[in-house]
């Protein structure tokens, strides 16, 4: 069973993020068209589909990484309501990504800074959010550290001398400690071994609930978002073709390829 939520609670609350027809072409390659929906706090929503179904263009699109051709992003600026985030301007977009995002990449090296220690990965971003205070910063890293069961003696070591497991810790470490109100991530147990790729699941779903954090979850892999993913987004050649609770796409689906998809995974 996934942690579906009811969606009453959601839709009795303001969108955090609303999606209205975006779209991002490469050339005549079609890398996503004509995607709306709407994000609520709290929400997870995950995406699947294969490689080259749109779903990594989508992402990037949606975390201010890639212009769209057509549509727009609103997201619930503090104090602001709802904008769209390519109306703002650059350094108001660099500080969103900072602060109120956190993007959590499928290769933990592109979301670390690899030569400086575990505690100041997690120490920069309190620091992009005011604080100033050493010990403070220092303390609430090592906290961190823990939440995500890397052992306190690691903290002034590099995380290129982590593991891959390790390192995707650090990384989500790294990103939650500023408690984020959106997070998105690529592929997060991409690479890992199954066993890793399990424990990463029940901390990030533990953490992503007990913090209240609503997340965007890209992946090929059916069980994540079976675990994570309050609702579900099937992508297939740029487009979407299913969506609903994930419960109820994954267990009875009816577009043909979210068919296969099930069936792929049921007979592996």
């Amino acid at each position: 069973m996934s942690a579906a939520m009811p969606l009453s609670s959601f839709n009795e609350r303001r969108p955090l993020l609303r999606v209205g027809n975006v779209g991002k072409s490469y050339g005549k390659t079609i890398g996503c068209r004509d995607v709306s929906f709407t994000l609520y706090p709290g929400e997870v929503i995950g995406i699947v589909g294969e490689s080259g179904s749109g779903k990594s263009t989508l992402l990037n699109v949606l975390s201010a990484q890639l212009t769209p051709d057509t549509g727009r992003v609103d997201y619930d600026m503090e104090g602001q309501g709802l904008r769209n985030i390519y109306d703002l301007s650059e350094p108001e977009r660099r500080r969103l990504v900072r602060t109120d995002w956190g993007i959590v990449h499928q290769n933990p090296r592109d979301g670390l800074r690899m030569d400086v220690s575990a505690g100041g990965n997690v120490g920069e971003r309190l620091m992009a959010v005011g604080q100033r205070h050493y010990g403070n910063i220092r303390a609430e890293g090592l906290d961190w550290l823990s939440k995500v069961e890397l052992d306190a003696s690691r903290v002034d070591h590099l995380p290129k001398t982590f593991s891959g497991g390790m390192q995707q810790r650090l990384q989500i470490a790294r990103n939650l400690v500023t408690r984020p109100r959106l997070v998105f991530m690529d592929e997060p147990t991409g690479g890992l071994d199954v066993s890793v790729q399990a424990r990463l699941l029940d901390l990030l779903r533990g953490l992503v609930r007990e913090l209240g954090i609503a997340a965007i979850v890209v992946t090929h892999d059916l069980a994540v978002v079976r675990l994570l993913a309050d609702r579900l987004m099937v992508m297939w050649k740029g487009n979407v073709v299913e969506e609903g609770l994930t419960d109820q796409v994954l267990d009875d689906p009816h577009h043909a390829y979210t068919q296969l998809l099930v069936s792929s995974v049921l007979q592996g």
